[in-house]
Order: structure tokens, then sequence, then C-alpha cells
């Protein structure tokens, strides 16, 4: 589905966050319970699933390759398994949209079919580093065509046989050694993917509770290919990454208790609330349990003063996704918060830290991007006009930030928050922030 621009939120200034909410399902963990249950072995019932385009995107390129899907319906999806070699051929290019991770993990699938395909995505996604997934999956005896400046469409050419490598990545990305192990189901031997640090471990564990061995050792995880994966249920928590914007929204906006129920809350994702807790927020883990082999709880936050901190690189892969908004708790903070480590933000669906350092200084805020982060020294900010470059993390970063201006935001191109968060205007008015859509 191709976006349109020109969404613009309205937002004034104040007012608090309370009552109690669940936000929309995990993106990465939609992503794959579309993915492993069309490779497993009989019919996968999904619940809780995210109806963002993202995740929209993966199930309509696995119905390209013939897999019958039904849903989305409210949050429902039944997926009809074909087994790890059951894809057919597309008939045409398949659309990624706005998603790395379709992109990513499938150029891993892809990479060992017997037959070729092209992925092709949006503007944005366009201009996303590939040659991350390409050269290790090249390693592995992939042929995949990339733009020369290793930029998707991406053509990958069937038929190969695929080796096992031990492979070390530069970088702690789930979407890099996710696409790296999917090839390795196919790959001869084993295959081994060493990280720098921590990044989300959802394959690893879809993969185990599908019942495919995976070898973890520390920072190192491997599969060997022979094996096979088996249908099952798979509940889909509520999305840590879209309950932070209300974790930082109740952190500063004084009078604000707010619960947010049924959050994911696996180790390799909760660095949000850990850099939130070093700045002082009050956030309470209610009911933890684990559900469907991932570990979910309730999620009281009420509003606390925050103190500027220097964030703890080892916390970076933990909270990559959530730094727009931690930057806007930052703004907030008494004192200076700085981030060093983080030069993935520069090649996400926008330059994160270019985009959030402009929109914070058109505010008034005094925001410092560095080549690998950011220094903001927190204070009072006004309102102002931002553009979110079609990045949703921007746009709903800046709509939290309302909360504590002392004049209205206005944020242009929001269509993308559809992406991610389906509903995340009415969910925010329900909630407390007022903020309204103009078209």
């Amino acid at each position: 589905m191709h976006q349109q621009a020109n969404v613009r939120y309205r937002v004034s200034p104040g007012g608090k966050l309370s009552g109690a909410a669940r936000v929309p399902g995990d993106k990465s963990i939609s992503h794959r319970s579309i993915m492993l249950g069309s490779l497993a072995e009989g019919v996968t019932e999904v619940s809780g699933f995210l109806e963002g385009e993202d995740a929209l995107a993966t199930i309509n390129a696995f119905r390209a390759m013939g897999v019958r899907i039904d849903g989305p319906q409210d949050g429902r999806v039944t997926v009809h398994g074909v087994g790890l070699h059951g894809l057919q051929p597309p008939r045409e290019p398949i659309y990624c949209g706005n998603s790395g991770t379709s992109m990513r993990l499938l150029a891993g699938i892809l990479a060992a079919q017997r037959f070729d395909s092209v992925l092709t995505g949006d503007p944005s996604l366009t201009r996303r580093p590939m040659k991350r997934v390409v050269g290790p999956l090249s390693q592995m005896g992939a042929r995949i065509d990339a733009s020369e400046t290793g930029t998707c469409p991406l053509h990958i050419h069937g038929g190969q046989t695929l080796r096992g490598i031990a492979y070390q990545s530069p970088v702690a990305s789930a979407q890099v050694k996710s696409a790296i192990l999917l090839a390795g189901l196919y790959a001869e031997g084993r295959t081994c993917v060493t990280e720098p640090a921590v990044s989300r471990d959802h394959t690893e564990r879809m993969l185990a509770g599908m019942g495919y061995p995976v070898l973890r050792d520390g920072a190192t995880v491997c599969v060997e290919s022979g094996g096979s994966l088996r249908a099952t249920r798979i509940d889909v928590p509520a999305d840590i990454s879209s309950a932070a914007f209300f974790l930082v929204g109740a952190s500063i906006a004084e009078g604000s208790d707010l619960t947010l129920q049924h959050v994911g809350v696996n180790p390799t994702r909760t660095g949000v609330i850990d850099i939130l807790r070093l700045m002082g927020a009050d956030i309470e883990v209610l009911n933890p349990r684990e559900v469907g082999g991932e570990p979910v709880a309730d999620l009281r936050v009420r509003s606390a003063k925050l103190k500027g901190v220097r964030i703890p690189e080892e916390l970076v892969p933990l909270a990559i996704d959530e730094f727009p908004v931690l930057f806007v708790a930052a703004a907030c903070a008494e004192g200076e918060t700085v981030l060093t480590g983080a030069e993935e933000l520069r090649v996400k669906e926008s330059d994160r830290i270019a985009v959030m350092a402009e929109g914070l200084r058109s505010l008034g805020v005094d925001a410092e991007p560095l080549p690998d982060g950011m220094r903001i020294r927190g204070g009072r900010f006004g309102g102002g006009h931002i553009h979110s470059r079609s990045d949703h993390r921007i746009a709903m970063s800046f709509t939290i930030a309302a909360l504590r201006a002392e004049g209205e935001i206005v944020i242009d191109d929001c269509a993308n928050v559809n992406t991610s968060f389906p509903g995340f205007v009415s969910l925010s008015q329900s909630l407390g922030l007022n903020v309204r859509i103009e078209a």
C-alpha cells in the first residue's frame, strides 16, 4: 500500500495521561508469526496481531508466494503453513512498503528458494542499507543483486546451494541476525551469528517454540538445517515500542497515572524502561507472566521529575527504536542527557539523530546532534512546526512532547504512523492528549 504524505497532527499543549490501555501488538513478533507460520507444517493461529501496514506487507508477501492466510480480523490471523520447501514463485516483485524487517528477513528466506524473486519498497525503504544482509548471505552462497549504493530493489537468484557460516556481525541487529538464521534453516551444516551486543531474540524464541533446535552460547546463536517447524498458537503481546510513547508521556506530564496492559517485556527489549528508571521515572512492573515463550507484564507509570543522565552504551541495542521519544524525555529532564554508540539511528526510516535534533531545536530545546547520538540539555520549550520526514516514530514522539510544551505543536507527514500504530490518535485522545488529525 502506498502512503499519502498529507496527514498532519495538531496537538494542543498540556494535559495528563490517566487510565488503563492496551497498545497494539508487537510489530517484531507479528512479522515473525506470519513468516514462521508460513514455513511451518500445519495451521498457526495468531491473536493480538498488529494490523499495521508493515505487518500487512509481510502477510501480502507470503500470500504472493502461495500461502493461505485468513484475516486479520480483530487481531486474529490463521496461517496455513506450507513447510520449509512449499513456497511458490511470486508473479511480480514483492512490495515491502516501509518495512525494513519484511525486506531483510525475507531476503534470508528467499535466498534459499529454488525460484528468483525481487524485493522492493517505498521511497523511504529504498534509501535504507541492505548490504548488511546481502554481505553475509552472499558468504553463504546466495546471489543477490542490489543497487550500486547497496539498497533495494533486491534481485534474488534462486536455485543456489547455501553453506552454513560463522558470522561475526559488526552491528547488534536483530534483522541481520534473523536473516542469516532463516537462511541457515536451509544451509548445509551449522550457521552461527555472533553479535557485539545483545539484540532482540524474538526469532530464536519463536523457532524454539515451533520445535526447531536453536543453540545459544552467550552472544552466539546457531541453527542447523534438516529440521522442521511445527504450527502453534501465538499470542502477540502489546508492543513495548508503542508503549514507550505513553511511558514517557505519563512520566513527563504532571498528575499522570497510567497502566499499560499485557506489554511484552522481553529482556532484549526493555532498555526503554531501564533508561527511564535511570532518569528517575516511576514505573512498576505488575503481574509478570509468560505467554507463548515471551515474558509479559502490566506497566504502571506515574509522573516523576526526570534528571539528565549519560545513557550506558550497553542499553543502546535494547532501546534502539525508542530513542526518538527518549529524546523527548531528555528535553523535559533537569540537566544534561548524553547518548553515544547509537550510529544505527542514522539509518532508520529517517536519520533519527538529525531529524529529532532539528525538531527539538525548532521548539527551543538545546539539542546537539553527535555522529553517534545526541546531547540534550533539558528545560522549558515552546510549540512549533515539525516535519517528521514521514517517520512514524518521529511523528508520535513530538505528539507526546506537547504534554510539556508551552505552545501548540503541528506535525506534518504523519501518514506512516499507521505502519506501526494504527489508532494512535484515538488512543492518545482517550488517555488525555489533545491531538487531532488534519488531512
